[in-house]
């Protein structure tokens, strides 16, 4: 028998009578038995004991909860959504960005009088509005595959600087192309061993502005066909800021362009060339050293008017490249001088590049001596000024010392000084007694402030590396370049260091000459220092007037 349904006039939220009560009580009770008279009723109630508890609690109706919990879901999403919109839109809400917003922006900037045109790596990073009285650094371009520069605070320690090249707030990165490997390595490898013996002498000391300085080394293997690629790994992949100590003229054919179309410091490098000493000079390049047009000035007037030569009694040894052609073009501006402007064939005796391959040019020689013995047509050779590398010098030096006791050799200062000093000894002390080296830094032996600071921190931070004349010259333009570095202050980019570098006026560093530069002067020294190989195989200082 089924349970018969409540009333329908009976509301679920109404007072209930006794009869309520009861159709809902205890199972049990008779069923059906309503019309009963209420005393019996009364009577039963009695008996069952206190009233039963109540079993059925109404619920609300569904369609009132349901509608009250969409409503909170729904109101959730649309603020959620609301809050969203106005977050990426502020325009919808009638609100410009703030100035201090770090949403990436990709923005080129054009060159400007007073603004860096350090070349950096398009914006793809997060950036921030330039800040005022700082100059930005200028987005110049660059292949896509490069990774972009970091960002170097000038400004407050919260304020982010504007991008450039190679510079963070703990570091400033140079670069330096260099012969690393093959016949010349020992040139790069004593270039870097003194910048960066000058580097760590700073950074021991704090570093410049609290920034460390280090140097990044790739290797052209003093190759032309080499160097672009040395060139794009500094330039894109290691973003140096600018460069230092890159060895050699050849290679500089290559690597000053690529440097002056993207506006990077060139300073320093291992080359007397005048193809880094044009007139005006090039606002990007610096030089410290002497040219080899005044080094073979130098020498060309001391074999002349010491020695009492005839400028006819002077040839050259030259590679045949760049290099010997910049050797043996200021050799003919010398004699020329000397003969009041009057022009005569100077014997160029050649050589390739990267070789000791000196045979042609020792036939050469010979050739000549006899024309002079048989002829008299002209007075035989007596001086060869050499335009080398260390090691095709002293091949040359090995094929004719003997054939000609008495010759003068002479070489300008890139021929690596130790190395050739170290390769003629192992020939025989014949072969090194004598030989003339032109130098443009102060020698070795001496006791000077600067030479004995070099040794130190050479023995300091590449124990068992033998001070050399190469690695002395790569401590003295690390020197300089520290020194503009602290000139210039804490705010750096390349525009502004240019700027430091051309009002830089008598620096001295210990030289035993100052060093200035000027908006029409990028050479800092002139001076040219003479030494001489004795039987030791040392180099003795002697004056070249």
């Amino acid at each position: 028998m089924s349970r018969p349904e409540p009333s329908d006039n009976i509301s679920d939220y109404g007072p209930r009578g006794p009869s309520e009560f009861y159709r809902h009580g205890r199972a049990g009770a008779a069923v059906g038995e309503g019309s009963a008279p209420k005393g019996d009723l009364s009577r039963l109630r009695q008996s069952l004991g206190p009233e039963p508890e109540i079993v059925h609690v109404p619920q609300p109706t569904r369609r009132l909860g349901w509608f009250a919990s969409g409503f909170i879901i729904a109101l959730a999403f649309g603020v959620v959504i609301g809050w969203l919109v106005i977050a990426e839109f502020p325009s919808l809400s009638g609100k410009a960005p703030s100035s201090s917003t770090k949403t990436a922006e990709v923005a080129p900037t054009s060159p400007s009088a007073g603004l860096p045109n350090t070349p950096t790596a398009p914006r793809a990073v997060q950036s921030s509005p330039q800040i005022a009285g700082v100059p930005a650094a200028s987005t110049g371009a660059q292949p896509a595959s490069s990774a972009p520069a970091r960002l170097a605070t000038v400004g407050g320690a919260s304020e982010p600087a504007p991008t450039v090249r190679g510079v963070t707030d703990s570091e400033i990165r140079f670069g330096i192309s260099a012969p690393f490997s093959g016949p010349a390595k020992e040139l790069g490898q004593n270039m870097k061993l003194g910048i960066e013996s000058a580097f760590n002498a700073a950074n021991a000391n704090g570093g410049v502005y609290g920034r460390k300085l280090r140097l990044v080394a790739a290797d052209d293997g003093y190759e032309p066909a080499r160097t672009t690629a040395a060139m794009t790994q500094l330039y894109e992949k290691d973003q140096v800021f600018g460069l230092i100590g890159n060895v050699g003229t050849p290679t500089a054919v290559v690597a000053l362009p690529y440097a002056l179309d993207r506006k990077m410091l060139f300073f320093g490098a291992f080359t007397g060339a005048g193809l880094l000493r044009s007139d005006p000079p090039d606002r990007y390049v610096f030089n410290y050293r002497a040219s080899y047009a005044e080094e073979t000035a130098a020498v060309v007037n001391y074999l002349v008017k010491v020695k009492r030569l005839l400028p006819e009694q002077i040839a050259v040894f030259a590679q045949q490249d760049a290099y010997g052609d910049a050797g043996f073009s200021g050799v003919e501006k010398a004699i020329r001088s000397l003969r009041g402007g009057n022009d005569s064939p100077i014997l160029r005796l050649n050589y390739q590049r990267n070789t000791v391959d000196v045979y042609d040019a020792v036939a050469q020689l010979q050739q000549i001596q006899q024309q002079a013995l048989q002829q008299k047509s002209r007075p035989p050779i007596k001086a060869v000024i050499m335009v080398p590398t260390y090691r095709a010098a002293a091949k040359f030096i090995e094929k004719t010392r003997d054939l000609y006791p008495d010759m003068i050799y002479t070489s300008v200062s890139f021929v690596g000084s130790t190395a050739l000093a170290n390769e003629l000894m192992l020939l025989g002390k014949k072969y090194a007694t004598g030989v003339i080296v032109t130098q443009v830094v102060p020698a070795l032996e001496g006791h000077s402030s600067l030479v004995l600071d070099y040794k130190s921190a050479l023995a300091k931070y590449f124990p068992g590396e033998a001070p050399d004349y190469v690695s002395l010259e790569g401590y003295v333009d690390a020197t300089v370049l520290v020194a503009a570095l602290k000139q210039n202050g804490a705010q750096l980019d390349t525009e502004k260091l240019v700027a430091t570098f051309e009002n830089l006026r008598d620096l001295d560093i210990g030289l035993g000459t100052p060093m200035t530069f000027s908006p029409s002067e990028h050479q800092g020294v002139h001076k040219v220092w003479g030494t001489q190989l004795d039987a030791d195989g040392r180099y003795q200082p002697f004056d070249l007037q």
